[in-house]
């Protein structure tokens, strides 16, 4: 039923519904579609070696059963994205979020909104599984509806603040895509480089960095404190995060960020600020700061130090680099 909808459109396929025509198919005809489908079934599973059907338990708690290896796929979240293209689902890929940038394969994928789902064109793309967040399952219940009364199975992946989030929401998406060996490489290879990086650092930061990050520039300076990927990526390398008595994300005035006197200093934006470290150097008070007598204001990949996919692993490698040079950048 869902090729007919893909071939003929949604409009299309309830007319001919609302007139009879399928129908009036006959018994034998059925058998024969069910053997197909039966078919195409046995083949999408001896191809990605997993056995369908299988049940996941999604990030909004709800039990959901998919039956065969989805041939196409839609991501609304670039966290998502990424995860699905890392488990070498990219060219099943049909439509992805506004703000996916990663790979550069998803420049020429077609856009589907963001926190507002273009509902109309994922129902038009018709794919066999959606990727939302749970900010969607929240705030769209009834749009996600729509996609699972079309036939659309609905995966709800919530968002993740450590490691072992990420490690999680791999495994899931694996599961329900039937690339669930791809998956335990990925995070086998990500726990693997991640212990690398502790056990050097245990073994060789002789005294401790002080850390200041920040994630969005003058007036309004905000930075991460306790769960947050940034605070576990500075444990992991042996520094101290200077917000580490405080919560997520929070908002710090210039006086009290030069009164934590860090020895060095992360920023995230400079993908939609220019030379955010000199800003920084440039500061009217801060000359004192030992991170800028000594420049050591650097600034990182936003995507690899925030986004909850496999290229975190990348964001502690950089800033194991960036504070400890002697240590790590051999």
């Amino acid at each position: 039923m869902k090729e007919i909808f893909k071939k003929l459109g949604l409009f299309t396929a309830f007319l001919l519904l609302s007139i009879g025509i399928l129908a009036g198919c006959g018994k034998d005809d059925t058998n024969t579609q069910d053997d197909a489908d039966t078919n195409a079934t046995e083949e999408a599973n001896e191809t990605t070696g997993n056995v369908f059907p299988v049940t996941i338990t999604d990030d909004a708690n709800r039990e959901i059963t998919i039956e065969k290896a989805p041939e196409s796929i839609v991501s609304i979240q670039t966290s998502n994205t990424e995860i699905a293209f890392a488990l070498g689902l990219g060219d099943k890929i049909i439509g992805v979020s506004d703000y996916c940038n990663y790979p550069a394969e998803t420049a020429n994928i077609q856009k589907v909104g963001g926190q507002d789902i273009n509902a109309e064109l994922v129902l038009s793309l018709m794919p066999d599984m959606a990727l939302v967040t749970d900010y969607h399952y929240n705030t769209h219940p009834k749009v996600l509806q729509q996609f699972e009364d079309a036939g659309i199975k609905v995966i709800v992946v919530g968002s993740a603040s450590s490691f072992d989030d990420v490690y999680e929401k791999i495994k899931m998406i694996g599961t329900a895509t039937g690339t669930s060996d791809k998956a335990e490489e990925i995070i086998t290879d990500m726990k693997d480089r991640h212990q690398a990086i502790k056990d050097k650092a245990i073994a060789s930061v002789k005294e401790k960095k002080r850390v200041w990050v920040e994630v969005s520039p003058a007036p309004d300076i905000f930075t991460t404190g306790k769960n947050t990927f940034m605070h576990e990526m500075l444990e992991s390398i042996q520094a101290t995060n200077v917000a580490e008595d405080q919560e997520g994300w929070v908002k710090l005035n210039e006086e009290e960020i030069v009164k934590l006197n860090p020895d060095a200093i992360i920023t995230t934006y400079g993908y939609y600020i220019d030379n955010p470290s000199e800003q920084v150097l440039a500061r009217e008070g801060w000359a004192e700061v030992p991170a800028v007598k000594n420049g050591e204001v650097f600034d990182v990949d936003n995507d690899t130090v925030t986004r909850p996919g496999p290229r975190l692993i990348e964001g502690v490698e950089t800033l194991a680099e960036l504070i400890y040079p002697e240590i790590f950048k051999q």
